[in-house]
């Protein structure tokens, strides 16, 4: 295990927006270590499925730490379908306060023996519409985890998925959303050949830079303030004990619903930031030199066209949500000018610590 424990730090730092000046401890988990890559992330193609339970309970005790059992039937094509006996409950924090319909985490059965898409899992998040209706929202959430894809191998895979929501406490007409299913930690530790770091407290300077620039620079161009590394917020750390820097974590953000891009109707900017609107956008990373920024702000220049196609090729939005979508990511593109704006602005907001 000592291999794993060459992350022990003991920085005194601080950062104007997130206090972080606690001795650091570091603590470390192992989640899923017999899993393999999953079919379930393998294709990009929509899901089919019906979720069966007692929708009524599971608004009223949303809260609640218990499971309920449920039924999933995943259609395979025209003619077939499997059925899963399984078991949710709800999850999340700010979504499992305001959404009438929070999140879910599924569990299946253990000793359930086939060949599907969730054959190899255990436990799953899933992302679910936070009210009927807001499809829309659901669908630009499940693009930011793609464009994220598109920079690096180091981030979430997500599978989108149309769910009938059938409701068996009462008979009522089926709902049917959009939601989206997140690959596990535990596999994507596996992937990346990481550990899940369990400490808080750590700073951006326990992070390897180029990832923390890079997924700092990502969040700057969605507009999403919604992170911290001192609390682990809406980001997860691995330490990687192979790695060339096996003193500095490697990092992969999740939760973009309160980014610029996706525009919730319940999203607001952290009040200390002084942003009117999470449309706005703020730099909250670590600061480097006027060389490092343009090196880095490079790879994005050269992945816009495949951001373009993520949002343009996508079948299920309409095209003026996808316009929407590309006019506000232009607005992070309108700065590569010859008088590097963007460095600027970038030189401008960062924290120096």
């Amino acid at each position: 295990m000592r291999k794993y424990l060459c992350l022990i730090l003991g920085l005194i730092l601080s950062i104007p927006v997130f206090g972080q000046n606690d001795t650091i401890d570091v603590t470390y988990k192992i989640k899923d270590p017999s899993a393999s890559i999953l079919r379930l992330f393998e294709k990009d193609d929509l899901l089919e499925l019906t979720l069966r339970f007692d929708i009524s309970a599971f608004k009223k005790y949303k809260s609640k730490e218990e499971y309920l059992p449920a039924l999933l039937t995943l259609y395979l094509n025209k003619t077939d379908s499997v059925n899963k006996e399984i078991k949710i409950k709800s999850r999340g924090q700010t979504r499992l306060a305001m959404c009438s319909f929070p999140p879910i985490r599924i569990n299946f059965k253990k000793t359930e023996s086939s060949n599907d898409e969730f054959s190899q899992i255990d436990k799953i998040k899933m992302v679910t519409h936070c009210d009927p209706g807001n499809q829309t929202y659901i669908l630009k959430e499940y693009l930011a985890y793609k464009l994220y894809n598109v920079l690096t191998d180091y981030s979430y895979r997500v599978r989108l998925a149309r769910i009938k929501y059938v409701n068996t406490a009462k008979n009522s007409k089926p709902v049917i959303e959009y939601a989206f299913f997140i690959e596990p930690d535990g596999i994507l530790g596996k992937r990346i050949n990481g550990t899940e770091v369990l400490t808080r407290n750590l700073t951006q300077k326990n992070i390897k830079p180029e990832m923390m620039d890079r997924m700092a620079i990502f969040n700057y161009m969605i507009g999403n303030t919604d992170w911290s590394v001192p609390i682990k917020h809406n980001l997860i750390i691995y330490a990687q004990a192979l790695s060339a820097k096996p003193d500095l974590g490697a990092i992969v953000p999740y939760d973009f619903d309160y980014s610029g891009l996706v525009n919730t109707d319940y999203a607001v900017p952290f009040p200390d930031l002084g942003l009117k609107s999470v449309r706005e956008r703020r730099y909250l990373g670590i600061c480097r030199s006027q060389e490092t920024f343009m090196t880095e702000l490079m790879e994005f220049s050269e992945k816009k066209k495949e951001f373009s196609k993520v949002i343009n090729d996508f079948p299920y939005l309409n095209a003026k949500t996808k316009k929407e979508m590309m006019m506000y990511l232009e607005g992070f593109f309108r700065d590569f000018d010859k008088h590097n704006i963007i460095v600027y602005k970038l030189l401008n907001e960062c924290l120096d610590f």
